[in-house]
């Protein structure tokens, strides 16, 4: 059998299934990179949550002149004293809890001024999605202790249609913007959660970081044992078609 050439061989690639394997092999690379990137930046919000714990809680008035800063106002510990706002109650929809979805409740904490959406902890809801929890307002004044949490706006599908609202209103994601113009008042840009020593509220079951660094790394070693295996797949097709070219 004739040798070929190393520019015969060249020209004998099959470059669509070449661009195609390169590409989905680059494509899972860069999902484990993400995973590690991931990881890393749950292990530095972890140490930062550690370090604010040590602190003691801040006013408002302190949490809003560090609102600029590099790192952000997340996780910071506040402490509110201010009158709730009992007809206005939002419920925030599809929130599980041990297996079961129900609620989050919040509601309005005006202090000095401001309004302040207040995550109070979750219900249970009804299999009935025509029945709502039925939830008694937090009124009168009160001090709060709690952690401060920017909104991220998630993916929507469909807009939220909040025209028209009966309280408590049912909610699909926190838009402070479009809860601002239901109450008449300007919400400040970010949630409180209650500290779950707190007496009132309800089960405050939420963690600061859901997927620990930990799980984060074991899908970077999965994305990047796929890569490894989907590489080495191709390279064996690969030297299997060659073997069985009539050139050779």
């Amino acid at each position: 059998m004739k040798s070929v050439s190393l520019k015969h061989k060249f020209k004998q690639l099959n470059w669509p299934m070449v661009i195609f394997t390169m590409l989905v092999f680059s494509s899972l690379i860069k999902l484990g990179f993400w995973q590690v990137d991931r990881a890393l930046e749950k292990e530095q919000r972890q140490q930062r949550i550690s370090e604010l714990s040590q602190r003691q809680d801040l006013s408002l008035a302190q949490v809003l002149t560090l609102s600029g800063l590099q790192d952000g106002i997340n996780d910071l510990p506040i402490q509110l004293k201010g009158d709730f706002v009992g007809d206005k109650i939002f419920l925030l929809d599809n929130q599980p809890n041990k297996g079961r979805l129900g609620y989050r409740v919040y509601q309005i904490i005006e202090s000095n001024g401001d309004a302040i959406l207040v995550n109070l902890g979750w219900v249970q809801g009804s299999i009935d999605r025509n029945i709502l929890p039925e939830i008694s307002p937090i009124t009168g004044q009160h001090t709060i202790t709690g952690h401060v949490r920017e909104v991220e706006v998630g993916i929507q599908l469909q807009a939220q249609n909040l025209t028209n609202p009966s309280w408590p209103l049912r909610v699909q994601q926190i838009e402070l913007d479009k809860f601002s113009e239901l109450i008449g008042k300007k919400l400040l840009p970010f949630v409180v959660y209650l500290d779950k020593k707190e007496t009132i509220g309800y089960i405050k079951n939420w963690q600061p970081i859901v997927m620990p660094p930990e799980k984060h790394r074991a899908y970077a070693f999965q994305w990047f044992s796929l890569a490894l295996a989907w590489i080495s797949l191709m390279v064996w097709a690969a030297i299997k078609m060659a073997k069985k070219d009539p050139s050779e």
